[in-house]
């Protein structure tokens, strides 16, 4: 599905924040990616969509080499990735539901995404993802007067309206208390298991990603650590990774 291929990112000619990285993501997976801060989880992730361009090597989407796309190639596979940040990125003064329908101006044309024109399709869709986590209630309720995990899965409903093939998902319960963080990963869990969807998440904390995750990439240093099975994975390699 993803294939990422001998691929460094640097930053105005900074020390590289990936140095040679190659990895596979395949359909159906749920891939935790953990390590230090600084280790390059952010950027690894943002190379999936090409919001950040690597410097050297390529990365490969459903067979496409993303460096090549013009802007609407590139458009069209970034309706296939969603992408959930650690800071929610709703519009605070909007409905639930208008927050989740943003998910679907990539379906749209200019002239409809800017005067917000929407189908009966785009409306179900965006019900349909807010029942999916948990929060078909809240439809109608304002942005900001939801908690920091339901704001979270409103995000993640916005995601899932754009009908991906995969999710990336950056430090997303980072913000959250513990308790609304396990609602949050239960979600995607759920995701995972029910729809098939990729789901790729950095992770800071280990126990949350060994408890999710069926596999696990560890990055220090901008470079692969280990990339196994979480099963496979020791308390040795944790710590080595975090040393």
């Amino acid at each position: 599905m993803i294939s990422v291929q001998d691929v460094y990112v640097t930053y105005e000619k900074r020390t590289p924040a990936l140095r040679g990285v190659t990895l596979d993501f395949h359909e159906g997976e749920f891939v935790g990616v953990i390590g230090l801060s600084g280790s390059g989880k952010s950027t690894l992730l943002k190379t999936l969509n090409r919001l950040v361009s690597p410097s050297e090597g390529r990365v490969i989407v459903e067979g496409k080499d993303l460096s090549r796309l013009s802007f609407k190639e590139l458009r069209d596979i970034r309706r296939g990735i969603g992408f959930v940040f650690q800071e929610f990125n709703l519009v605070d003064r909007s409905s639930v539901l208008e927050n989740v329908l943003i998910g679907r101006l990539g379906y749209q044309s200019s002239v409809k995404s800017f005067f917000g024109i929407f189908k009966e399709g785009d409306y179900r869709l965006a019900e349909e993802a807010l029942e999916t986590v948990g929060l078909g209630e809240k439809i109608f309720e304002r942005g900001d007067r939801l908690s920091g995990g339901q704001k979270q899965r409103v995000a993640i409903a916005k995601t899932l309206a754009q009908e991906p093939r995969v999710i990336l998902a950056d430090e997303p319960v980072a913000s959250l208390d513990q308790n609304s963080g396990k609602v949050v990963m239960d979600t995607f869990k759920r995701i995972q298991e029910k729809h098939g969807i990729s789901i790729i998440v950095n992770l800071h904390d280990v126990k949350i990603a060994r408890a999710y995750c069926d596999r696990l990439v560890g990055l220090k240093d901008g470079k692969i650590l280990f990339d196994q099975r979480t099963k496979e994975i020791s308390d040795e390699d944790i710590t080595g990774l975090y040393r």
